[in-house]
Parts: C-alpha cells; sequence; structure tokens
C-alpha cells in the first residue's frame, strides 16, 4: 500500500479503499494493525475464560449479557483502529469523528458494562488472584488513587478538556501527521472516556457509595450539551479549521467543509444520541424501580478482596 509522510496510507491507497466498489480483502488485510489486535484478543480469551469460570460457580454473576458486552467493546476497538476505517480518518474528517465515536460511545462503555475486573481475576490462578484481590482491597494505595480518578467532577472536566483540546487544529493536524500521536490521542479519548463513564456504570471494583439517578442524569445532559456546542461550532464553521482536510484530495464528491460539517453532525447527533439513551435508562431506573441506596447499577456483591480469595 502507498504511503504518505509519517506512514500513512497515501492518497492512491485511500482512493482504493474508499472506492464505490466497496474495500478490497487486501486493502482490510493490510489495515489490520497486530499491537492493537493480539492484545485485545488475548484479553478477550482472558475473559471468556474467567467469565465461564465464574459463570460455573455462580450464575447471576456472570450473565451472558456482559459477555455479549466486552465482546462489542474489543470490536469496536478493532473497527475504529484495525480496519481501513483508521486510513479513511486521515482524508475524511467526518470519518475520524466516526473512528472516535467508536471508542468513547460504544467501546468504553461495552467495556464498563461487561464489569471486566470480576472475570478477568477469575482467569488467573488462584494464587495470583489471591495477591492480586489484596492489592485491590480497600484502603490499599491504587484504590484510593482509583477512588479519586473516578470522582464525577473530575472524570467530567476530563472528559470535556480532553475532548476540545484534541480538536484545536493545532493539536489534530499535529496527530493527522504523525501515527504515534494519532495514537497518542486516541489513547487519550479512550481513557478519558473510560473515566466519564464509570461513576455512571460503576463496575467492580465498587469505590463509592450509590450515586443517585438524579445526580447522573444531570452530569450526563451537561456532558450532552458541551459536545453538541462542540459538534455545532463543526457543523456551522464557515471555513475549514483543519489544514490536513484542506489540502487532501478527499473525495470528489465531498468537498472539505462539507465533510467537516457531517463531522460535526456525527458528534452532535450520533454522540448525543448514544447520551440520551442512556438518560433514558437512568430515567427509567429513577421512576420505575426502587433500588437499595447502597449497590450502585452493574454491582456486585464481591470486593475486591473477595473476587481474589477464591480457589480455582
Amino acid at each position: 500500500m502507498a504511503h504518505g509522510p509519517g506512514g500513512w496510507p497515501g492518497p492512491a491507497a485511500e482512493a482504493h479503499l474508499g472506492s464505490a466498489a466497496g474495500v478490497s480483502p487486501e486493502a482490510i488485510v493490510q489495515s489490520v494493525r497486530p499491537e492493537i489486535v493480539l492484545p485485545l484478543a488475548f484479553l478477550l480469551a482472558a475473559y471468556i475464560a474467567g467469565w465461564w469460570r465464574l459463570r460455573r460457580r455462580a450464575p447471576p454473576l456472570a450473565p451472558i449479557w456482559r459477555l455479549l458486552a466486552y465482546v462489542s467493546g474489543a470490536g469496536a476497538v478493532c473497527l475504529a483502529l484495525s480496519s481501513p476505517i483508521d486510513g479513511l480518518a486521515h482524508q475524511l474528517f467526518s470519518v475520524h469523528m466516526l473512528q472516535h465515536l467508536l471508542l468513547v460511545k460504544l467501546a468504553a462503555p461495552a467495556f464498563l458494562l461487561a464489569d471486566p475486573l470480576t472475570p478477568l481475576l477469575w482467569a488467573l490462578p488462584a494464587p495470583i488472584r489471591a495477591r492480586t484481590g489484596r492489592v485491590l482491597a480497600a484502603g490499599r494505595p491504587l484504590r484510593i488513587v482509583w477512588r479519586a480518578l473516578t470522582w464525577m467532577p473530575l472524570t467530567w472536566v476530563t472528559y470535556a478538556l480532553t475532548l476540545w483540546l484534541w480538536h484545536l487544529p493545532a493539536a489534530y493536524d499535529a496527530a493527522l501527521a504523525a501515527r504515534m500521536l494519532h495514537d497518542a490521542e486516541h489513547l487519550a479519548f479512550f481513557g478519558a472516556a473510560i473515566l466519564f463513564w464509570w461513576p455512571l456504570i460503576a463496575p467492580a471494583p465498587h469505590l463509592r457509595g450509590h450515586v443517585p439517578h438524579g445526580r447522573r442524569i444531570v452530569y450526563l445532559v451537561l456532558a450532552a450539551f458541551q459536545e453538541a456546542a462542540l459538534g455545532l461550532f463543526l457543523t456551522l464553521s464557515p471555513g475549514v479549521l483543519y489544514a490536513s482536510y484542506g489540502l487532501a484530495a478527499g473525495r470528489p464528491d465531498l468537498g472539505a467543509l462539507e465533510d467537516q460539517a457531517w463531522g460535526g453532525l456525527l458528534m452532535w447527533g450520533a454522540g448525543g444520541t448514544v447520551d440520551m439513551i442512556a438518560v433514558l435508562v437512568l430515567l427509567f431506573h429513577l421512576l420505575g424501580r426502587t433500588e437499595p441506596a447502597s449497590v450502585p447499577v452493574g454491582a456486585t456483591p464481591q470486593t475486591g478482596e473477595e473476587m481474589g480469595t477464591g480457589r480455582g
């Protein structure tokens, strides 16, 4: 495949990837990144092994939907970073936005809904599981740091700053010019999204008491507003904000400014839709169910120490 500056696929390759006839099998194979696929495959195998072991012992703690959520999260990461989407994102701003949405709005919440810590611990041999459980027990340094990082005001600000700062033209164009920086951008988005969704989903280890659903709804709605503001700014901008796309060949039927507007609409529309679905789920819990005040959504009755003391 022909490459341009910084190791990115060149215009001829991109035109091939985006041709009307569809993406060829060769382009799909060449877009696979082993450094992404292999760790994901290893973690998926470990999750399945731990999930199966846990399901045999305590089926309510390992429902099938959690396994499906984990598979969905891994699939979303592969689709975003190890498929022709990753190459097309260098040429089309709207595809780059799709890439970010897959990481932030699908992969991150799917992984947390899968409650991955418990199955991954159960995939370990019993002695290692016990030691790991003690490291994650209440009062240990790792748990204290983890608890601080998932404080709702901090996760909200971290997510908003990450979103806006990486969309500054200088940072955005720099990421498009160098693969390592582009990977760092994706890692920042994914990490900020994990922190953002953590207080809403509350997977193990359960670091805080129950967060009222009303507070979670306000948290989500405010996040949706700031995302919509950025999306509208991108959509309504009178000029092309990112020089990389202004200079790119692009598709013959889609100008750079129109492509930028579609990217903003994706952020505003598709991203906002995911947020509103989450708000509706929280409203359902708030109005239609009565929860124990001490048990967060998605909680299991196990602490890190309890998860580590079972025998394999």
